[in-house]
């Protein structure tokens, strides 16, 4: 007999999507190599974790190819983003709050990082944009989140691009490495907003 206070687990995400452009794909131990970018200090300046050295990439890839089908909260899809055949960047949805433990969760957060040499491409958008549709048409969230550091121009564009209302303003909420504390922009999105105009 099911227990009624269980969230069923939800079906793997129909991966991998293809846009005009680009693949997402799974993530796996063979990119580690392609995600180098992530030992660069200046692709980490905004994240929430500080450029990594050889071992902690080595932990990050393998952690981001485990990645495969979220269903419960704080559980993470990983997706490589691939532009005629070469790694660019990656995308993540990790989901977050449900109404009860019966329910499957109803708000996601998105994130997003890119090589350099991606920059100025529209690949980030391309690639959100894909996100974001598979987040509505996949998983019943009815809000998607994102969570920035203000300085991080790029983001913020990106956000308004994808139709994502800036809601909140938080001052001096994220810890940094070295002690200090940074502030945290929140954008959103509700399923009815999307797709934007």
């Amino acid at each position: 007999m099911t227990d009624p206070t269980i969230a069923p687990r939800l079906p793997a995400p129909p991966v991998p999507l293809r846009t005009a452009r680009l693949e997402l794909r799974h993530v796996t131990t063979d990119d580690l190599d392609a995600l180098r970018y992530y030992t660069d200090p200046e692709v980490c300046r905004y994240l929430p974790f500080p450029a990594a050295d050889e071992a902690a990439l080595v932990k990050r890839v393998a952690m981001m190819a485990e990645r495969l089908a979220p269903s419960e909260p704080d559980e993470v899809l990983s997706l490589a983003v691939v532009h005629d055949g070469t790694l660019v960047g990656d995308v993540i949805l990790r989901l977050g709050k449900r109404a009860d433990p019966s329910t499957a969760p109803s708000v996601a957060e998105i994130g997003w990082a890119f090589a350099p040499s991606a920059a100025g491409k529209g690949f980030a958008t391309e690639a959100a944009t894909a996100l974001v549709t598979l987040a509505f048409d996949h998983y019943p969230v009815h809000r998607l989140v994102a969570h920035l550091d203000p300085r991080n121009t790029r983001s913020a564009a990106l956000c308004e691009r994808l139709g994502m209302t800036k809601e909140a303003h938080l001052r001096r909420d994220w810890p940094e490495a070295d002690g200090t504390w940074t502030d945290d922009a929140i954008y959103g999105l509700l399923r009815e907003e999307w797709p934007p105009g």
